[in-house]
């Protein structure tokens, strides 16, 4: 039964959506029936793929890079003290620039190939990352700190054995963030300028009036990044299983 949640969702996501665009008797390059675009998603599958590859290398390669230099901050945070006074701020004042606006700045930057966009999808992982594992090392359980100062442990291997493995539940939280965002920097990237990529040609197919295979490549891009979400998910869960699950289970009658 488990596994039939997920179709049974998107059966009646697919049926709303149909019903939707019935009843609103909205025009094909208004809102295509759901219909419509598996004919296009049929027709056009080679070219979907192509460009679906191209996305998700950016998608992967960015979430290595930004997942990489998020813990790199972060481990700099928490063990230079000159580091956490001076980066810090920059770090969340730089929150306040809309990164969406830093688009047209790396195209310019890197070109218009792919390492804008992996520098974009980077840029948008880094922030939760580094937030996530930064707080996570803050909140060591203080009778471990003491315990090790005791002993006369070394601020590095305190860091090793004890600060960074219990900030791997709250790491494994900003990845599973940094999964679900890691898309949006691939996208953004596309849209400001690229040659392929499922931006690139969602802008093409708008542009041609093709409305139907600028749904086709949204729901290729839904798919991606919900995939990309899962694995991420269902291998932290097999890295980390000693992180039990603390959801509430929901009582009978309920």
């Amino acid at each position: 039964m488990k596994w039939l949640r997920l179709p049974i969702v998107l059966v009646g996501l697919a049926v709303l959506w149909a019903v939707v665009a019935a009843l609103a008797e909205l025009p094909p390059y208004i809102l295509p029936g759901p219909l419509r675009v598996a004919r296009a998603i049929g027709a056009h599958w080679e070219r979907l793929l192509g460009h679906a590859g191209i996305t998700v290398l950016e998608m992967l390669l960015g979430l290595v890079l930004g997942a990489a230099l998020g813990c790199i901050s972060a481990l700099a945070l928490a063990y230079f003290r000159p580091a956490r006074q001076w980066l810090l701020p920059v770090l969340v004042a730089s929150q306040a620039v809309p990164v969406f606006a830093l688009a047209p700045i790396l195209v310019l930057w890197f070109g218009y190939g792919i390492g804008s966009k992996i520098a974009m999808a980077a840029l948008i992982i880094f922030f939760p990352v580094t937030t996530a594992f930064f707080d996570g090392l803050r909140r060591t359980e203080p009778g471990w700190l003491d315990l090790a100062h005791t002993m006369g442990a070394k601020r590095w291997r305190v860091l090793w054995h004890l600060r960074a493995p219990a900030a791997l539940p709250a790491l494994a939280s900003g990845l599973r963030v940094a999964a679900a965002v890691a898309p949006i920097g691939a996208v953004v990237g596309e849209w400001v300028g690229s040659s392929a990529g499922l931006g690139y040609l969602m802008l093409q197919a708008n542009g041609r009036m093709q409305i139907d295979l600028m749904f086709a490549a949204l729901l290729t891009l839904a798919v991606i990044g919900v995939a990309l979400y899962f694995a991420v998910d269902a291998s932290l869960r097999r890295a980390l299983p000693w992180v039990a699950d603390t959801t509430v289970p929901a009582k009978q009658g309920d």
